[in-house]
């Protein structure tokens, strides 16, 4: 990684979209990228969104002259005894009423008696029954007609997904917090989606600079709006130490207390890390905790002197650079220790994977590496986890069913492959593309450029299944985006380096290749400027992108 920690604020102060109808302007075929999406501000008269005009990018769409409008009278009926499907009717009814001023009562059950049960949007649990076949866990159908949408699904992660694709299909005035003039008009036809992977990430560093709980719920709402499934959460590194372990209580208290430049730092309690776990949980997305072993243990070297082959404890670190530090491999008490934090932490995680990091260990040899590697996945199996490592893992002895994540550059490394042809499975997060902490241009204000600039371009025209240099396809379990946070202090930081790229890494992990088309998508992209803009969201304005005039 770079290591200049840039000290520039970043001085981004956007526009609000005018008017209700700004998610509406983008009515071009994605075939037609040279028509791009339509200024907003005319709701009035525009024409609803096409059914394929989401990101990520639908499965199969069939539109239809049907179009369905919100009303005063509109009602959300959900599957009758499903608290799930509830929960994900009373979020849509959250996201709703603000901008369009309606009740929206959310009920159980439906008439379908002739002159019944009209004027609804249906949350439908269909199970194991023949009408969920090929959905799979997080599939959805959207059925939209002049009386009724539809989402149904085979569990409610699946609903909870199609809500999003209903999200992006109304004006972006939707998403505003204040009443809005409407019309709320969705496009007529069917959605039948289902993911491409099941492994679907973005990856937050709470390390380098601390994010508080709040922070981190408003970035899992953002995660959520593609259909991102999981948040892996760097709590560890050499700057700082993010969550308490009671066994071990200098780690969160002393190495816990800075940060890089720094600043005070913080760290999650266990209440604090079980909320993040909960509110993720409510938005189909599982916590992936990362400890990062041998290397990146600063802040846990300086906290107990006993986990340095010297008994010295050396002082806490608030720069960038990396490889210098390494837990003692030939110590028993690393063990101990790492036992100790493993079983703490995969006690706070109801997901099946905990992350033990790998990477740039290079103050360790190789021989106490791969040492360390056979004593410690075995730890994260004694604890009920499957263990996911970065790609260097594939460098020792990978466990059986162990998952090797990615961030190399060109795919060529010989031992990512020989792993994935021997059973590993690979997360791709390739820096040069995937990184959301790398710069843009050269005049990007935040970020690093050790991987290179990467617009959004770059970010998306890439194929997981094909990256790894003979590795096969089916070893390939999903595609993470990483936003490392050397120079990122802010909820606005984030956001700006997230947006535009992460969209593009979530529709890499969601839709079928056969979609995957620069030309159609930008234009896609673009449309999503003026629901950011509704949101509040701050975002990187990238030329590549044909974005409505504000």
């Amino acid at each position: 990684m770079a290591r200049r920690r840039i000290r520039l604020s970043l001085l981004c102060s956007l526009l609000l979209a005018v008017a209700a109808g700004a998610g509406t302007a983008a009515t071009a075929s994605p075939s037609d990228p040279a028509a791009g999406p339509a200024a907003p501000g005319a709701a009035a008269g525009a024409r609803p969104v096409p059914l394929d005009r989401v990101v990520p990018a639908p499965a199969s769409v069939r539109p239809a002259k049907t179009p369905y409008t919100l009303g005063p009278h509109t009602r959300i009926q959900v599957a009758p005894g499903s608290r799930a499907a509830r929960q994900v009717g009373d979020y849509l009814a959250g996201v709703l009423r603000p901008s369009t001023g309606y009740r929206l009562p959310v009920t159980a059950g439906w008439s379908t008696a002739p002159g019944r049960g009209g004027d609804a949007i249906r949350l439908r649990l269909l199970g194991t029954s023949p009408g969920g076949r090929g959905l799979g866990t997080e599939g959805y159908r959207l059925e939209v007609n002049r009386r009724t949408i539809t989402i149904s699904a085979r569990g409610p992660a699946g609903l909870f997904h199609g809500v999003q694709t209903l999200r992006q299909l109304l004006p972006a005035a939707v998403e505003r917090n204040t009443r809005q003039s409407g019309p709320w008009t969705v496009s007529g036809g069917t959605v039948t989606d289902v993911p491409r992977y099941a492994y679907r990430g973005a990856m937050l560093d709470v390390s380098r600079h601390f994010f508080t709980v709040g922070q981190v719920k408003a970035y899992i709402d953002q995660l959520a709006l593609y259909k991102i499934n999981t948040l892996h959460l760097h709590l560890s590194d050499d700057q700082g130490w993010r969550i308490a372990i009671d066994s071990w209580p200098r780690l969160a208290a002393y190495g816990g207390s800075t940060q890089v430049g720094g600043g005070p730092g913080g760290f999650y309690s266990k209440a604090d890390y079980r909320e993040i776990v909960r509110y993720a949980a409510s938005r189909y997305l599982t916590v992936v905790p990362e400890i990062d072993m041998p290397g990146h243990t600063n802040a846990a070297l300086a906290s107990y002197a006993e986990l340095n082959c010297d008994g010295v404890a050396p002082p806490l670190y608030t720069g960038t650079e990396v490889g210098f530090s390494s837990l003692c491999a030939p110590k028993e008490v690393t063990y101990d220790f790492a036992d100790d934090v493993i079983r703490e932490v995969a006690a706070l995680t109801p997901g099946r994977y905990l992350h033990i990091g790998g990477d740039e260990a290079h103050s360790t040899s190789h021989e106490d590496f791969v040492a360390f590697m056979d004593r410690v996945q075995p730890l994260v199996a004694k604890y009920g986890k499957t263990v996911i490592g970065w790609h260097q893992l594939t460098g020792a002895r990978p466990a059986k069913g162990a998952i090797a994540q990615y961030w190399g550059q060109d795919g060529s490394e010989k031992e990512v492959a020989d792993a994935a042809r021997a059973g590993t499975r690979l997360i791709l997060s390739p820096a040069n593309r995937a990184y959301l902490d790398m710069k843009y241009d050269k005049d990007t204000p935040l970020g690093q450029d050790w991987a290179g600039l990467v617009d959004a371009r770059q970010s998306y025209d890439w194929d997981p299944g094909a990256y790894i240099k003979g590795a096969p396809a089916s070893s390939v379990l999903g595609v993470e985006a990483p936003l490392w946070t050397e120079t990122l202090s802010t909820s606005a930081h984030l956001e700006y380096m997230a947006f535009p790229r992460l969209p593009g890494i979530a529709e890499l992990g969601w839709s079928p290749s056969v979609t995957h088309d620069w030309a159609g998508y930008r234009v896609r992209l673009a449309a999503q400027g003026p629901r950011w803009d509704a949101l509040g969201i701050d975002y990187y304005r990238s030329p590549q992108v044909p974005w409505p005039t504000r």
